[in-house]
């Protein structure tokens, strides 16, 4: 680790966080951070602009730092040893302790209790996002331990309560996936491309209608109905129904409320009118149907704006999917022998109660992000078993056709059954090797001894002259070719020869029945052959000892 000998808050200890992923910020990276979102992260590291800190978030930043002061005392306590604040950097990671030990094998984590906190038995019992941000710490500090401790003092730095404190110790699935989350970050933030963001829309409605005026007695004696009527048709054809930003749907919603406040001022100059008569037909008709049109705008827009933003959200969930699918499909290129077996994401669970565009589209990108880290977990693990195999376990493909079953078991428990079924192979075609050797053998012999019975001379009469033949040589011994399916001839007369400790012929081993073909100058036999070779020169030789036994006698 290379320390900083920097102050938090200063333009040098901004300018370290902007070069290095941080600590602090790999909750937020990981979709877990309860204060920023991951796409609210992208655009500040690829713009360099972060949100500005208002003063109650100030004063609870300064209170920490405070708080974290006081109780580092109580913490050198506990670790048996002094401890100091400083800012570390492993290549592109960071982290800022709030205590490290000079020895570097212990550091201090710090926050301000909660209930949260202190309903925590254990640390890994801890809110994640605060798991995280000690994992990355142990990772760039090299250190053992963690020392996550929580207080609370008043304005006399007096504490209050007692103090929580937990021992942390790294968790190496955590580890992994903060590694792999910050390297698909990179990749999220080469590609990032900045959208302005938009500040949450309150919505407008329509400009408000003339009052309505309405007089009777007996007849209508004062009256603007007609051009209420005018301006409100007029205001009505108006509204827009072409929903597709925040804004738009924000002015739908405030649009449906206005003209149920429409409806609702007609309905009571009615009732006024009709509180004075109950004879003027006119009036009545047409505030109703300038009632029933805003009726029927705000039935339409309601209906609009749920089927808009049902079909947005439907859009982008598959967006999600479809970006989801296309990053399994190459790294399913990378990958022969083995499919990718890997569930689609829960996009739609991601972003259950969203209202907004924008925290819809934070969820779905969070969640295609993770879910893209632990494809990329899950391949990375597929190729290095198969390049185990490749290096352990070549030729002995037949033995794993459930190799998409085993793939997905630990490195360990893979390779030991790998290792294991090929060793069985090898014993058992040792055993079956040896067998056939062994029937060889036995039928070798017994050739042999009947060879050795056929040839002991007969008892000759007794006082008579026997005549001995000529000697002849005996007659060749034929083998049979193998009837199976033949490979090519790549066996080598010079092979043979240094196989068998003796030089043979090729003139001889045609005589045998063993034909060579002829590559130039080479020939060359059938691999399968071989032992028939073998076989047919012990016949040969024993056909000649037969002989020269036969001539002895």
């Amino acid at each position: 680790m290379i320390t900083h000998n920097l102050q938090q808050g200063t333009p040098e200890w901004h300018a370290l966080r902007a070069a290095h992923f941080t600590a602090s910020d790999a909750p937020a990276m990981m979709g877990e951070s309860p204060y920023k979102g991951r796409n609210e992260l992208l655009r500040e590291k690829a713009t360099g602009l972060s949100a500005e800190v208002d003063d109650a978030t100030q004063r609870r930043f300064d209170d920490g730092h405070r708080f974290e002061a006081l109780a580092r005392a109580l913490a050198e306590e506990i670790i048996g040893a002094e401890i100091y604040p400083v800012v570390g950097s492993e290549g592109k990671l960071a982290a800022s302790f709030d205590g490290l030990t000079m020895l570097e094998d212990i550091c201090f984590e710090h926050k301000t209790l909660n209930d949260d906190i202190r309903a925590c038995q254990a640390a890994d019992a801890l809110p994640l996002h605060y798991r995280i941000q000690m994992e990355q710490q142990l990772m760039v500090s090299g250190a053992d331990k963690c020392l996550f401790m929580a207080t609370k003092w008043d304005g006399n730095d007096q504490l209050i309560g007692d103090p929580f404190a937990r021992w942390y110790e790294s968790d190496p699935a955590l580890r992994q996936r903060i590694a792999d989350g910050w390297a698909q970050f990179e990749k999220d933030l080469e590609a990032y491309r900045h959208v302005q963001a938009k500040p949450e829309v309150a919505g407008r409605a329509p400009d408000a209608l003339p009052a309505l005026r309405i007089e009777v007695s007996g007849a209508v004696t004062a009256s603007n109905l007609a051009e209420f009527k005018a301006r409100a048709i007029e205001v009505f054809n108006g509204i827009k129904t072409d929903l597709e930003t925040d804004e738009d749907f924000a002015n739908a919603d405030k649009t449906t409320k206005w003209c149920k406040e429409v409806e609702d001022r007609l309905e009571a100059a009615k009732q006024h009118a009709l509180s004075q008569t109950a004879s003027i037909d006119e009036l009545f008709r047409t505030v109703d149907a300038i009632k029933e049109e805003a009726r029927q705008k705000r039935l339409t827009l309601e209906k609009l704006v749920k089927q808009r933003k049902e079909s947005i959200r439907v859009e982008k969930v598959e967006e999600a999917r479809k970006q989801f699918s296309a990053h399994v499909a190459a790294l399913q290129a990378e990958i022969t022998g083995v499919h990718l077996v890997v569930a689609q994401p829960d996009f739609g669970g991601a972003i259950k109660g969203l209202k907004t565009l924008a925290s819809i589209q934070n969820a779905l990108d969070t969640t295609l992000a993770c879910a893209k880290i632990d494809a990329h977990a899950y391949a990375k693990d597929v190729r290095e078993k198969l390049a185990w195999c490749r290096e352990n376990a070549a030729g002995h493909a037949a033995l794993f056709p459930d190799l998409q079953q085993i793939i997905v078991k630990p490195m360990e428990d893979f390779a030991l059954t790998i290792s294991s079924r090929i060793e069985q192979h090898k014993k058992a075609e040792a055993d079956r090797l040896e067998a056939e050797r062994e029937r060889i053998r036995q039928e070798e012999a017994a050739k042999l001894a009947a060879q050795q019975q056929a040839a002991q001379p007969a008892p000759a009469p007794a006082l008579q002259q026997v005549e001995v033949a000529q000697p002849v040589s005996p007659a060749p011994v034929q083998a049979v070719a193998s009837s199976a399916p033949r490979s090519a001839p790549t066996l080598k007369l010079g092979a043979i020869h240094d196989r068998l400790g003796f030089t043979v012929t090729a003139d001889f081993l045609r005589s045998l029945g063993f034909a060579p073909h002829a590559e130039g100058a080479a020939k060359l036999y059938h691999e399968e052959d071989f032992p028939l070779i073998c076989r047919a020169i012990v016949q040969h030789v024993e056909a000649v000892a037969g002989h020269q036994l036969k001539r002895a006698a």
